[in-house]
């Protein structure tokens, strides 16, 4: 997808000192936006971050207090895996979860707003890092590159949706 054809590019806002915003416009009613969030059978098209990562494992037991698990795969085998806990789920405007990579990284609280105005989506996701190194360390590792991709290619998965 050219630039051109995007309705907005994905913007990075760190509002305090936990927090990153990652915000995107994209052409499609809300309730689609929210499927294709929330039902295991579309993250795996779209959810995958840079160029040469699939995602062999999505696993969404959607219910608050449910757990999700995403695993993606990288050409080399590599791979890397998240999981969370839904907190709060509000169809189709809301979501909030935990996300925990594992290892050293710290737990997040993530809040995903979708609001839809004339048939268009604005996608608010907000991540809270228990502190500002975490933070910044999450933003040196290229979280902004891949999501961007990530939004990208919802943006175009959203077209066969519809």
């Amino acid at each position: 997808m050219t630039a051109a054809n995007r309705v907005s590019a994905t913007t990075f806002s760190t509002p305090s000192d936990q927090e990153i915003v990652m915000t995107r416009v994209v052409d499609a009613p809300r309730r689609l936006v929210f499927e294709a969030w929330t039902h295991p059978e579309h993250p795996p098209h779209w959810m995958l971050g840079p160029e040469g990562w699939t995602m062999p494992v999505c696993e969404i037991d959607y219910r608050s207090g449910g757990a999700w698990h995403f695993v993606w795969r990288r050409s080399d085998g590599s791979e890397m895996g998240m999981r969370g806990v839904y907190q709060e789920i509000v169809p189709p405007e809301r979501i909030v979860s935990t996300e925990s990579w594992g290892g050293d990284w710290p737990e997040t609280l993530n809040t995903l707003l979708l609001s839809e105005e004339d048939g268009k989506t604005t996608i608010t996701s907000r991540v809270r890092y228990p502190s500002k190194e975490a933070r910044d360390a999450a933003l040196k590792t290229g979280m902004k590159e891949g999501a961007s991709a990530s939004f990208d290619r919802l943006e175009e998965y959203l077209r066969t949706m519809a």
